[in-house]
């Protein structure tokens, strides 16, 4: 017998969800099922962000687009990181180690909290 992933399953039913998180600031929830391929094994794509009032991404986890691993100065015969997260408004991307569904959700979630206690006055 499998074991359902109830974090799995929470991080789908999350799909298309805003939530407002006060001062101008909301986090938007993307997240469907794929079909499992060697750059997507869990077999999900996501794109979890916290945004400003204007709408700028000022963070975000996601697993749209490669994004070179740390000393990497070319994609070509090198293993690329599809899970990978944008620490600030300006970051291209870093390498995200995804390990499951419930604890990408944590993980974001801990992130938020941490970028909005930095921004609070």
């Amino acid at each position: 017998m499998v074991k359902e992933d109830a974090g799995l399953a929470t991080l789908l039913l999350l799909n298309g969800e805003i939530y407002d998180q006060g001062n101008g600031y909301w986090i938007k929830l993307e997240a469907w099922s794929v079909e499992a391929n060697e750059h997507l094994p869990h077999g999900v794509r996501y794109s979890l962000t916290l945004h400003d009032r204007h709408g700028t991404r000022l963070l975000g986890f996601d697993n749209a687009h490669a994004v070179k691993l740390p000393g990497q100065r070319h994609y070509a015969g090198r293993r690329l990181a599809y899970d990978h997260r944008h620490r600030h408004a300006h970051d291209k991307g870093v390498p995200y180690e995804f390990t499951s569904a419930q604890q990408l959700l944590e993980d974001f979630f801990d992130e938020v909290d941490r970028v909005l206690k930095d921004l609070a006055p």
